[in-house]
């Protein structure tokens, strides 16, 4: 009988909340191969190398910094990397892991040898502008006005211990930051969408553990001709059909953590049938946020069903 050689993955920075995620979608799969690391060389550069040197793909679920530099400790290798930093996300050498955006995006993706996983806020973000800019209706001058409210898994392990383990009695309640307009999110919302301004945005932390949604308030001004919220809903339903991502009736009242634990997305569109319009992107911070879209982008890459190992229920 014929051996089946399983590709064989490496998460360098599994102990992180991305990578343990990442982790938890494929340890019970049976057509790939998990390498670990001794918990005492996780951070030991020729240990490291050893195992991306074995591996198919490596995913890098690290800061910034430590991205780029497991990106130089990989140079010579044969090995397919997926970065959920957001280092490399406007990198033109690297593929933007969006593969709902476009069959060519989708293409990218398969025969890429570098992806960058997109930011959780902008994945939200994007959904929902991409198909209006590329399609021509959104005016590409304009300044978008955008927010996103995000459970506190987002913050990684010390914002989880801090919610979970000793919140002040502020934290109770929502939080509004990067009020300097400068969030680390910004320059892939802007590039990938084609727009000539960077946007207004400010996310929200709150006091629940994941689920996200993302909101963009726009005006018949901000198109390039007047439309409709009918017209929204059939352009969005024809972009994304067939995808993980499902355009939604349009409700008065949205909950955030609606798809928590989901890799999914959903898309509303609502307004006052007056030419003012609010888009709204639901979907798991750590989800099609973060680790399920790394695992979906590695399922492309390595030639698997693009929906294994993902959370769809």
């Amino acid at each position: 009988m014929e051996t089946v050689n399983k590709p064989r993955i490496y998460i360098d920075g599994q102990a992180g909340t991305t990578g343990l995620q990442i982790h938890e979608r494929l340890a019970a799969r049976d057509d790939l191969e998990l390498l670990s690391i001794d918990e005492g060389h996780r951070k030991d550069p020729a240990t490291r190398k050893e195992k991306m040197a074995q591996a198919d793909l490596v995913f890098l679920c690290l800061p910034d910094a430590a991205a780029k530099e497991a990106v130089e400790l990989m140079e010579g290798l044969d090995t397919k990397i997926i970065d959920a930093s957001t280092a490399h996300r406007t990198n033109p050498d690297w593929v933007y892991g969006f593969s709902e955006l476009s069959s060519e995006q989708n293409d990218a993706i398969i025969h890429a040898k570098k992806v960058a996983n997109p930011g959780c806020h902008a994945s939200g973000f994007i959904a929902l502008v991409y198909p209006l800019s590329k399609s021509g209706l959104l005016n590409p001058a304009k300044k978008i006005h955008s927010f996103s409210l995000t459970g506190y898994s987002g913050g990684g392990k010390k914002m989880i211990a801090d919610y979970e383990n000793d919140p002040t009695k502020e934290m109770h309640s929502p939080k509004p930051y990067a009020l300097t307009l400068g969030h680390k999110h910004l320059p892939e919302m802007k590039a990938v969408c084609a727009l000539e301004q960077t946007p207004l945005f400010i996310p929200i932390v709150d006091d629940y553990e994941k689920g996200m949604l993302v909101q963009v308030m726009l005006s018949d001004e901000d198109f390039t001709r007047k439309t409709s919220i009918e017209e929204l809903h059939d352009l969005y339903e024809d972009w994304y059909k067939d995808t993980l991502i499902q355009v939604k009736d349009g409700e008065n009242a949205l909950f955030a953590s609606t798809l928590a634990g989901s890799d999914g997305m959903e898309l509303f569109v609502n307004g006052d049938g007056q030419g003012n319009y609010v888009l709204s992107a639901r979907f798991d911070n750590l989800g099609k946020g973060a680790s399920g879209a790394a695992v979906q982008n590695m399922n492309l890459m390595l030639g698997l069903d693009p929906h294994a190992g993902l959370h769809l229920d």
